[in-house]
């Protein structure tokens, strides 16, 4: 989330009448921290094939997932976040610990 998803979706997201809403802790929503894990799980799966893995990430997992979790009837509803035009979504650091580090071959 830190370092790709948030920089990818650079939507512009706040609450009223934008068409986007987001979470700065977004883990503290249950459903967006289960739908964000999933992004994570497939796109450490998925980048390791080289040919069309991105692509399936994308079609299958990203293009599935944000939308409901942007959806201003999604987990962020009464979310009263910011970001400008072409910022990454907000982003608060998470608890530390939350989050240990699963990838392969990390210590």
């Amino acid at each position: 989330m830190r370092d790709r998803l948030r920089h990818m979706y650079s939507r512009r997201v706040g609450p009223g009448n934008a068409s986007f809403r987001w979470a700065a802790n977004w883990w503290n929503y249950p459903e967006a921290l289960a739908r964000v894990d999933a992004l994570w799980r497939a796109w450490e799966h998925l980048r390791l094939d080289g040919a069309t893995g991105s692509s399936t990430w994308w079609i299958e997992h990203a293009d599935h997932h944000m939308p409901i979790l942007l959806s201003t009837e999604g987990p962020f509803t009464k979310s009263e976040d910011t970001n400008k035009p072409g910022e990454p979504l907000p982003y608060t650091p998470p608890p530390e610990g939350l989050f240990p580090d699963m990838r392969a071959g990390s210590n």
